[in-house]
């Protein structure tokens, strides 16, 4: 995954989409080209430590990985690969308590021909795509930050042709198991993975991929609001 995708969806299909009890996040609007360092929608639940209760949310975190430890980045984490997942100094307690769902219209990729680079669209079969995300949060001055990566696999669907990354997205029979934020051990880890990586293989055969116009080639100059960015190309 090379790092942009779109994002559709009004607050309240999102709260809609992924059964959000009470919670709304008013400040989402939609967006076309999502860079990282962008803030983006996230669903994650969090246990209460007075109640025990589990409350499930949406809620923005910045699309840049930075855990406490992380003073200084060069450059923005905000893929995480799922071989180093639970290796990884990085990713791996996240991996292992803080995890979230990024809910996504589809996501960019590009191919070169004749020395230019040519944007795809890659999306699912009318559906938002649900890709597996981890978790940071830190305190910044006064504030709490909240930030997220992105999980990546070996490329299994149209992008594969594209790119040899992907989003691990996830079935909507895995979304309980992965937003439980209960702490997974080295057997638990071995489990998810392998749950992740099976029922991405199956979201993977849904998803197709066209060109789009080359305005999304870059973050700095695409509109953001635009809805032809996703629009394929007149053949």
């Amino acid at each position: 995954m090379c790092g942009r995708f779109a994002m559709d969806k009004e607050t309240n299909d999102l709260i809609e989409e992924f059964v959000l009890d009470g919670n709304d996040y008013r400040d989402w609007r939609i967006s076309y080209s999502i860079a990282p360092t962008d803030p983006i929608p996230i669903v994650r639940e969090r246990r209460s430590t007075e109640s025990g209760e589990v409350t499930r949310t949406v809620e923005p975190a910045i699309w840049d990985f930075r855990p406490a430890f992380v003073k200084e980045a060069k450059r923005p984490n905000f893929n995480a690969r799922i071989e180093t997942l639970a290796t990884s100094g990085l990713w791996k307690r996240a991996f292992a308590g803080s995890r979230c769902l990024v809910p996504m219209r589809g996501y960019y990729e590009w191919s070169e021909r004749d020395g230019l680079k040519i944007p795809h669209f890659l999306h699912g079969q009318g559906e938002v795509l649900a890709a597996a995300g981890i978790v940071a949060v830190r305190k910044v001055e006064e504030e709490w930050v909240v930030s997220t990566a992105i999980v990546t696999r070996e490329a299994r669907d149209a992008s594969g042709e594209v790119h040899d990354r992907m989003p691990v997205f996830l079935e909507r029979e895995e979304w309980d198991d992965w937003l439980n934020p209960a702490t997974l051990d080295a057997a638990g880890m071995d489990e998810a993975l392998a749950r992740i990586a099976a029922s991405s293989e199956r979201v993977a055969a849904t998803v197709s991929e066209y060109e789009v116009d080359r305005r999304v080639n870059s973050s700095r100059t695409a509109d953001p609001d635009d809805a032809a960015l996703i629009a394929p190309l007149a053949s």
